[in-house]
């Protein structure tokens, strides 16, 4: 196997564009319970920051872009009767936004982590694959502070 080591032009790094932290998008998608779309939109911009920030996927907002998809798929997956995933992607977005609380960017993530914690316990026994155990399924709304969105 031959490499081609000639000089190659990478992408240059992307500057900081806060048009990925428009959180009035992220709210409509969030508050209308289209957790597939919200996703998208998330994964949508965590793609862009890991492929042209320096830092990738240790970019504190990639993480942080990741955390809130996190949060989105456990809503999503008890709702659709995952309970094994929902459980996962909780405990996975429960540790991964302690580290932005109570805000970041703009965005409230207190209320996120409490809907989190709320659902914890409500999914703990149930069956991999049972209904979702609340219905109708009301989670907290997500907030955000449009003065302090960069």
């Amino acid at each position: 196997m031959l490499l081609d080591l000639n000089h190659r032009q990478f992408a240059p790094a992307e500057a900081p564009d806060w048009g990925h932290f428009l959180w009035e998008e992220l709210a409509a998608l969030w508050n209308a319970n289209d957790l597939a779309a919200a996703h998208d939109w998330l994964n949508e911009r965590w793609s862009r920051l890991v492929r042209n920030r320096p830092g990738g996927q240790a970019d504190p907002e990639a993480r942080f872009l990741q955390a809130l998809a996190f949060a989105v798929l456990a809503l999503y997956f008890t709702q659709t009767g995952n309970q094994e995933g929902a459980r996962l992607m909780l405990d996975d977005a429960l540790v991964a936004l302690a580290r932005y609380r109570p805000r970041f960017l703009g965005l409230e993530v207190e209320p996120i982590v409490a809907t989190l914690l709320e659902l914890q316990p409500v999914i703990a026994g149930l069956a991999p694959d049972a209904e979702c155990p609340l219905y109708p399924f009301v989670f907290r709304k997500l907030e955000y502070d449009r003065r302090l969105t960069p």
